[in-house]
C-alpha cells in the first residue's frame, strides 16, 4: 500500500520565509515556515492526500518522525533526555496537565535525531567544545571581568562546563553576559585568527537574541557547517542548536526538549544540567558516498534509519523493513511497490508504504530520502 503524504508548514518564529518555498518551486507565503512534519505524532500528523491523517492509518505507532526543517534564524539551544530519563521525568510530572507551564516532559520517549543538509550551507552548534580549545578562544576576546569569571569556572571546577552553564543561565550573571557579548562583537569585527568564523557566527546569534545568556553558552559549543548531503547525529544529552539552512531531520517520535538559551520559553536550569552530557569533543560529520546512488547515515539507535537516494534516470530498488517514507527533495521522483503500484512524489511531499512492503523502486531524476525504523 502506497499513500501520498503532505502537510502544512509550521510557522515558528525562527522559520525561513523562502527556503521551503524555493525548494517546492512556489511563491513564498510571506510568513515564517519552519518545519513540515511527516509522521503520526499527535502534535501534527501528516495528511494523507484525500483521506484524513496518517495516525488513522498507523494508530500512532510510528517510531520516528521525519521533517523538513528551514531555519531562517537560530533555534533555541536544547538537549533531549535518554529514554530512562524521559520515563522518570514523565512519571514525576504525571499529575501536571500537558500544557502546564512547568512541565518538561511531553511523553516518555527519548529524542535522538539526525539532520542532513539540503542547502549548500547549513550551520549548527553541535556538542560542547573541548575546554582547552575554548580557553584559546577566550584569548581572542578583550579580557574583562566577565571573561575572567568564565575562564576561572572553566579552569577550576570538577565539572567545568556544567558550572559555567549553570552560572550563565542562573540569572545572576547578566552584567558579565553583556560584557562577554560586547567582546564577541568587537572580536568578530576584526581578525580573530582561527576563531574568526566561529566568533562571527556567535555575533550573528547575538544580533537575533541580544543580551541572551544563551549567546555565551553558544561560545562553549562546536560551530559546525554542513554542506549539502552532509549530516550529524545528535545523541541524548548532547547540547545543540540549528542556526541557519534547510535540512531533512529524522528523530525518535518524541517532543521532549530541555532548553538552554536563545528562547523566550521557560528554561529549567536544574533539569537541564541533570540530563546534560558535558563530555566534550567534535561531533562526527556523516558525509555522502561520492558516486554512489544510495548513501546511508549510520546511527546507533533502533528508532530510525535514513538513506539518501540520487536518481539519474535509472531505477533504484531499495530493500525496506517496517513502515517507510520516501521524501522527495529535488527533481522528478516516482515510487513503485512490488505489486506494481506507483505514485509521483512532488518535491516537499512524501509517500508512505506500510510494513507489508519489502522493496520499493524509485524512478526519475532527482533526490529522495528513504526513512524506515532502525535495526
Amino acid at each position: 500500500m502506497l499513500l501520498a503524504l503532505t502537510n502544512t508548514p509550521r510557522d515558528y518564529a525562527w522559520g525561513s520565509q523562502t527556503l521551503l518555498a524555493d525548494l517546492e518551486g512556489r511563491t513564498p507565503t510571506g510568513v515564517p515556515e519552519a518545519e513540515v512534519w511527516f509522521g503520526d505524532h499527535p502534535g501534527d500528523p501528516a495528511e494523507v492526500v484525500g483521506d484524513g491523517t496518517l495516525d488513522r492509518v498507523t494508530g500512532g505507532t510510528l517510531p520516528y518522525l521525519l521533517k523538513l526543517l528551514a531555519a531562517g534564524s537560530p533555534l533555541s539551544i536544547q538537549v533531549h533526555p535518554t529514554i530512562e530519563q524521559a520515563r522518570a521525568g514523565w512519571a514525576k510530572e504525571a499529575e501536571l496537565p500537558l500544557d502546564h507551564p512547568e512541565r518538561n516532559y511531553r511523553d516518555d520517549n527519548h529524542k535522538p535525531e539526525l539532520i542532513v543538509a539540503l542547502s549548500d550551507r547549513f550551520e549548527s552548534l553541535s556538542g560542547l567544545r573541548r575546554v582547552a580549545q575554548t580557553l584559546r578562544l577566550l584569548d581572542a576576546l578583550e579580557q574583562g571581568p566577565g571573561v575572567a569569571t568564565l575562564r576561572t569556572l572553566l579552569e577550576g571546577q570538577e565539572d567545568p562546563l556544567g558550572a559555567a552553564i549553570g552560572w550563565l543561565l542562573g540569572g545572576d550573571a547578566q552584567q558579565e553576559v553583556d560584557e562577554i557579548i560586547a567582546a564577541v562583537h568587537a572580536a568578530a569585527e576584526g581578525d580573530a585568527g582561527e576563531w574568526s568564523v566561529t566568533l562571527r557566527a556567535v555575533a550573528g546569534i547575538a544580533r537575533h537574541y541580544p543580551g541572551d545568556p544563551g549567546v555565551v553558552v553558544a561560545l562553549l559549543m562546536n560551530h559546525v557547517v554542513l554542506q549539502r548531503g552532509e549530516g550529524v547525529f545528535l545523541r541524548a544529552g548532547l547540547l545543540h542548536a540549528y542556526l541557519s539552512g534547510l535540512g531533512v531531520e529524522i528523530m525518535a517520535a518524541s517532543d521532549n526538549v530541555l532548553r538552554g538559551g536563545l528562547t523566550p520559553k521557560r528554561i529549567d536550569v536544574a533539569e537541564l544540567l541533570r540530563i546534560l552530557d558535558t563530555a566534550t569533543g567534535e561531533v562526527p560529520v556523516l558525509r555522502p558516498e561520492e558516486g554512489q546512488a544510495i548513501t546511508e547515515y549510520p546511527v546507533p539507535v533502533p528508532d530510525f534509519a535514513l538513506r539518501r537516494v540520487m536518481l539519474d534516470g535509472q531505477p533504484v530498488t531499495v530493500d525496506v523493513e517496517g513502515p517507510t517514507m520516501v521524501l522527495a527533495t529535488s527533481g522528478v521522483v516516482r515510487v513503485g511497490s512490488a505489486a506494481g503500484d506507483e505514485l509521483a512524489v512532488a518535491v516537499g511531499t512524501a509517500v508512505f508504504a506500510d510494513a507489508a512492503e519489502r522493496t520499493l523502486t524509485l524512478r526519475g531524476a532527482g533526490e529522495a530520502f528513504v526513512a524506515t525504523p532502525g535495526h
